[in-house]
């Protein structure tokens, strides 16, 4: 024991000495004149830096911590901290304090530094150009940024990340230095050799018995094993991913009421499982096949053909090949088994409720529907108490009634078997008023313009289905980025308040459209502003342009549309959507012009005088409109009633290729009424969910019936007939959106969901008197884009890809029309900067002459693949590729697929 504690200190000693010889080399006082065995009292005289040669000296001086005029104690511990403040700057490679002097009890130190080389450049190697540009934005690495340890271990680290996220789960990196020759600077060579990627063969579990392999392993959602057949999945192992799926695992059993269900361990492991060679097999594989093994191989077949070499020779030749491929290509491959501990399977019997008083323990058991005996489903029961998406939660009901403050907690109060009593805990506390109502974010739209959309006010009971109405309203402006919007409440339970905060963000809403579509053997182009936020009441303020007076919500939209002399046309409109600025009742305001002309000139020169040209034939419509829109209370408050007046005035002139009179004019007067039903959500572009649905009546006055015309005459022309024309038109539209995946967004990222888009459409023309006959203005045109927009002489142009543009309609159009759709859509990216999303299509219409050959069951079919880009200032791109899957007997050429491709909103869509 005595022998133990001599060599203890022993030790305590020699450690002793070192340090302090360490300090003593550390302070650096290089001077015969200093006893260190006795410390003595100096005073700092002036302190000279050597060696700096990016660094300020006065700087250097500063970090150590020693002034001018102190006092030190030498040897001392301050000359060691100053080396350690210097050190941790981590910009010097070499750190020394020595005493030039001394005069007296004056010390003159001397701080000689050696700089750390600074970055002269960096190489990238052993990469491809795409991926050696995103690691430039990632290890930032500055001309002039010191390179120390610290740096060379975090570049190779986020290298490597990055390399491993993208499934080289091999990758090596090598950092070198290389001194610059010219400059007093570093380059820094990044060498990567990445390897294969390495992707998951098999998801193996052990232990599971009431649920199937196939069902565990579709929990796993970006876990999955790489299969041929499924280009979708690049089977590639992320291990944050894995914990994530691992936990949805887990709440996979829990929801079928195995809620002590746990992973006892998961392996993950290399595969290196070798076939076993058959030398009859290879012996008689195709000398081609061998060959492209490796030389060796070959050599050793030719001489076993000869009978110059032994088969055991050509043996070990094809073993060592084949083992050094089975071991490089089942690297390149992981195996991940998972072991199950499943626990018993549980119910729930008996739940009581306290604390409530506001609700009975009835009615909320009502609203929690969960029976005795259901499965235990932990999932379900917090859906069903706090967070329902359909809004039928119990947190809802009473959140719903101003009790900001409610909470409710379950506490299991007994575990028999198999079956788990609940007790609900409710803290109702007291309703909740609204006190201040505030907006954030909105640089360009005015506050009032977003208040009178928010239906929270101050001094109202707070209600979690108006916070959550108000944000479906703002998105649906189409001012603001739906990912970004939010709404902060803060409740004061002191004083029985809260708070409201809405946070926008502005994104750009104005469009230059730019539409092209073909039709008649021509190109039609447009081109056309819409400001979306237009400002009317700042229109002669100077300071409100920039570059135009915006943020009242209103919408001016000036459109033109040409291809030369066969056709031009004008429009502009605009759009108050608060008239008064107290109701949601809105004014719309519409002009226009268009001419159609055979392409030749209106006059001519004949003899040096100009005269009517007798060749031309043309269409001119000119056309106004007020419209007056109203929000409805009844049934609910998605519903909204336009109603509008429109005049229309066409001269003929020789254009008797449509119409059944070629001279003249007619007179289009109409009343247009339409009940919408509008809940779509999210992002008004790409919608999520909800439904449109929409209603529309158009009526003329019913001329006939009292301007005493007798329609019946033989000498009625029908430029007579129509000249006031009458009809009534009739169209119902219905469109659902179903989200197929339901995914949410996680830590920022988008959430990109199967959206599946199912709608219908009919549309009817008809006459109040037979003897007056079909109108020909309003009709119905199917087939093709739905954008040959040339023609807009009150016809109604509606797409059916696949067909040629208006070849399922006679030439005159069609009074009946039913159009059915459903696409499948996934979104690319859904920044308002730039949506992208594509799309699987299968379609089908038809359009009639008469009612009794209506018949919404016999269709021409269609199916086909296409992308749509919506871009803020050019509005909506298309591209679609369509396959027709029934031939048209009026054209039976027509060929089975063809592209369609539209800019801007397709005309008339059922």
């Amino acid at each position: 024991m005595t022998h133990k504690r001599l060599v203890f200190l022993y030790i305590v000693l020699l450690l002793t000495i070192a340090s302090k010889a360490q300090v003593i080399q550390l302070g650096g006082i290089d001077s015969s004149a200093i006893d260190f065995s006795n410390p003595k009292e100096y005073t700092l005289g002036p302190i000279v830096v050597t060696g700096a040669k990016n660094l300020d000296e006065k700087v250097i001086v500063l970090l150590t911590g020693l002034n001018e005029g102190d006092k030190v104690q030498v040897p001392g511990d301050k000359f060691s901290t100053a080396i350690e403040n210097l050190w941790k700057q981590g910009l010097f490679e070499d750190i020394q304090i020595k005493a030039r002097k001394i005069e007296g009890n004056t010390i003159f130190l001397n701080i000689e530094v050696l700089e750390r080389p600074r970055l002269s450049k960096f190489a990238l190697r052993g990469m491809t150009k795409s991926e050696a540009d995103d690691l430039r934005e990632k290890i930032s690495l500055n001309r002039g940024k010191v390179v120390t340890d610290a740096l060379i271990s975090s570049t190779t680290y986020i290298v490597k990340k990055y390399f491993v996220d993208k499934a080289y789960l091999d990758t090596k990196v090598n950092i070198t230095r290389e001194k610059e020759t010219s400059e007093d600077g570093v380059i820094l060579t990044i060498a990567v050799e990445k390897g294969h990627k390495v992707k998951i063969k098999n998801i193996n579990f052990i232990g599971n018995r009431a649920l199937g392999t196939f069902k565990l392993r579709r929990t796993f959602k970006e876990t999955k094993r790489k299969r041929w057949w499924n280009p979708f999945n690049n089977g590639k192992f992320d291990e944050d991913n894995y914990e994530k799926d691992k936990k949805a695992f887990i709440a996979k059993y829990n929801g079928r009421g195995f809620r002590d269900a746990a992973i006892v361990r998961d392996t993950i492991y290399r595969n290196n499982d070798k076939q076993k060679l058959n030398f009859g097999k290879y012996l008689k594989a195709s000398y081609k096949k061998i060959i492209h093994g490796t030389p060796m191989v070959a050599q050793d077949y030719h001489w076993v053909k000869k009978g110059k070499r032994s088969k055991f020779k050509l043996w070990k030749s094809i073993q060592t090949f084949h083992a050094v491929r089975d071991t490089t290509h089942y690297k390149r491959f992981i195996t991940i088994d998972m072991y199950v501990s499943e626990g018993n399977k549980y119910y729930f019997r008996d739940i009581h409720w306290v604390g409530n008083s506001k609700y009975s323990s009835k009615d909320l058991s009502n609203v929690l529907n969960i029976k005795k005996g259901d499965v235990y489903d932990q999932e379900n029961l917090d859906m069903k108490l706090f967070s329902n998406p359909n809004g039928s939660d119990v947190s809802s009901l009473y959140m719903d009634d101003g009790y900001l403050f409610f909470n409710v907690s379950p506490v299991e109060t007994q575990v028999t078997g198999d079956s788990i009593d609940l007790e609900m805990r409710i803290f109702e506390g007291k309703q909740a008023t609204i006190n201040k109502v505030t907006v954030v974010g909105n640089t360009k739209t005015n506050d009032r313009v977003i208040m009178r959309e928010i239906r929270t006010r101050p001094g109202q009971l707070f209600r979690r289905t108006d916070v959550i109405r108000s944000q479906r309203d703002l998105t649906q402006l189409g001012y603001f980025d739906p990912e970004k919007m939010n709404v902060v409440p803060t409740p004061n339970p002191a004083n029985g308040t809260v708070d409201i905060e809405y946070t926008v963000e502005e994104k750009p809403s104005d469009q230059i459209e730019l539409s092209g579509g073909y039709g008649g053997g021509r190109i039609v182009g447009t081109l056309g502003v819409s400001f979306n936020n237009f400002s009317g009441r700042n229109f002669f303020k100077k300071g409100a342009w920039r570059p135009l007076p915006s943020g009242d919500g209103q919408r001016l939209s000036i459109r033109a549309q040409t291809n030369g002399l066969y056709f031009q046309s004008y429009n502009i409109s605009f759009t108050e959507p608060w008239l008064g600025g107290r109701k949601p009742n809105s004014l719309s305001v519409t002009a226009y012009y268009s001419v159609q002309t055979n392409g030749q000139k209106k006059k001519i020169t004949s003899d040096g005088v100009k005269i009517a040209n007798p060749d031309r034939q043309s269409l001119d419509i000119f056309g106004a409109s007020v419209g007056l829109g109203r929000r409805l209370k009844w049934p609910d408050d998605y519903f909204t009633l336009y109603q509008e007046i429109n005049y229309q005035y066409y001269t003929l002139n020789n254009f008797g290729s449509i119409f059944s009179f070629s001279n003249g004019f007619s007179n289009n007067i109409y009343y247009k009424a339409a009940i919408q039903r509008n809940s779509l959500q999210g992002n008004p572009i790409f919608p999520s969910g909800g439904s449109q649905l929409a209603l529309t009546g158009q009526w003329t006055p019913p001329y006939s019936a009292f301007n005493g015309i007798d329609y019946e005459s033989p000498t009625l022309t029908d430029q007579q007939r129509y000249k006031f024309v009458e009809y009534q038109k009739y169209k119902f539209t219905a469109t659902f959106y179903t989200n197929l995946t339901n995914k949410k967004p996680v830590e920022g990222k988008e959430a990109r969901n199967l959206i599946l888009r199912t709608s219908a459409g009919f549309g009817f023309l008809t006459s109040y008197n037979q003897k007056v006959g079909l109108s020909p203005f309003e009709r119905f045109y199917l087939g093709g884009s739905g954008l040959t927009g040339y023609a807009l002489d009150g016809r109604e142009i509606i797409a059916l890809r696949g067909y040629d543009d208006q070849s399922l309609s006679p030439r005159t159009g069609a009074a009946y029309i039913t159009k059915y759709s459903l696409e499948l859509r996934f979104p690319i990216t859904t920044n308002p900067q730039a949506t992208i999303f594509i799309l699987g299509f299968t379609e089908a219409g038809k359009s009639w002459q008469k009612a009794r050959d209506f018949n919404p069951f016999s269709l021409y079919r269609s199916a086909g693949v296409g992308v749509r880009v919506f871009l803020p200032m050019f509005g909506l791109l298309g591209f679609d590729y369509g396959w027709r899957l029934d031939d048209v007997p009026s054209n039976l050429g027509m060929q089975k697929g063809q592209f369609h491709f539209t800019i801007g909103a397709s005309i008339g869509e059922l």
